[in-house]
């Protein structure tokens, strides 16, 4: 039995309507719309965009999933377009194997290099390249939320920002982190003449990650697990660290590797400062996941 919000839908019929033409291309494109909009498709990213205080353009719900307007329409401001979409039209749009049947087009905010900088400028800065795994860049925005890092610069050769599966992967950060792709070289002297120290993470060889001092603004630099670095990008780097682990594993994943970083210096500033806002975390080096010898 419909009710009465369930009036605030209007039916799509043909597939070639321009409202889901719109959905189509910026979900297959990863891209941004001609009106500025993204795509994003799943219920709890729907959700999570509507509690960041992104605005919505529209939102598209398939015949299957039309119970779900019950639960989310009550979040959605009665000025944005809402649409009810056949199954088989719906999954023309999408992309993944198995839609929720929820995708909406949203307004994020586009930043530019400065805006991660400066958002960075008393902390913690990430800089990806090389990362093509789209569950992998999303858990790094993810974790570097969660450990309260400033921003991330997204580099060459590196999964777009906007691809779906990024944004369901970063379960949210994405619409609040800071972060901009950029060729990482031309962003290095930008970060210099704002004092930043600029590290690379390696697999085998430099400091250990728990002995480097994070009280000034640093910038990691992330590489692939299988490439790495560039040697361009790390002839340009202050000090190498690493996260010591056995030797018979040629090397950790870059999401892991990123987050172990990400939660190092986390703790490392909370014990200085006493910021509770970061959490109660103990020191890897005390609970012993260190011991090469298991």
């Amino acid at each position: 039995m419909k009710t009465a919000i369930h009036h605030r839908l209007t039916r799509i019929e043909g597939r070639h309507n321009p409202h889901l033409k719109q959905l189509r291309q910026a979900l297959s494109r990863a891209e941004r719309t001609a009106t500025g909009a993204c795509a994003i498709e799943g219920v709890h990213i729907l959700e999570e965009a509507i509690r960041s205080g992104l605005r919505l353009q529209a939102v598209f719900f398939s015949e299957s999933a039309e119970n779900r307007a019950d639960r989310l329409l009550p979040q959605i401001a009665a000025n944005v377009e809402t649409w009810l979409v056949p199954d088989r039209l719906f999954a023309t749009a999408v992309l993944s194997e198995s839609p929720q049947g929820v995708a909406a087009l949203v307004r994020m905010k586009d930043f530019s290099v400065e805006d991660v900088i400066q958002a960075s400028r008393h902390d913690l800065l990430l800089a990806v390249g090389g990362v093509q795994d789209p569950g992998n860049l999303g858990t790094i925005l993810r974790s570097a939320e969660a450990f309260a890092a400033g921003g991330v610069l997204v580099g060459e050769n590196t999964v777009k920002l906007l691809n779906w599966k990024v944004v369901r992967a970063s379960a949210g950060s994405i619409f609040r982190l800071p972060a901009a792709r950029t060729r990482l070289n031309d962003s290095i002297p930008m970060l210099r003449d704002r004092g930043f120290r600029l590290l690379a993470t390696s697999s085998h060889q430099g400091r250990p990650v728990y002995e480097h001092d994070w009280s000034e603004p640093t910038a990691v630099f992330i590489g692939s697990e299988g490439a790495g670095l560039s040697r361009e990008l790390l002839s340009e780097m202050d000090a190498v660290i690493t996260i010591p682990h056995r030797p018979r594993v040629e090397s950790l994943n870059a999401a892991i590797a990123a987050s172990i970083v990400l939660y190092e210096a986390a703790r490392t500033k909370q014990e200085s400062s006493g910021d509770e806002e970061r959490g109660n975390i103990r020191s890897l080096s005390r609970v012993g996941i260190w011991n090469s010898e298991g």
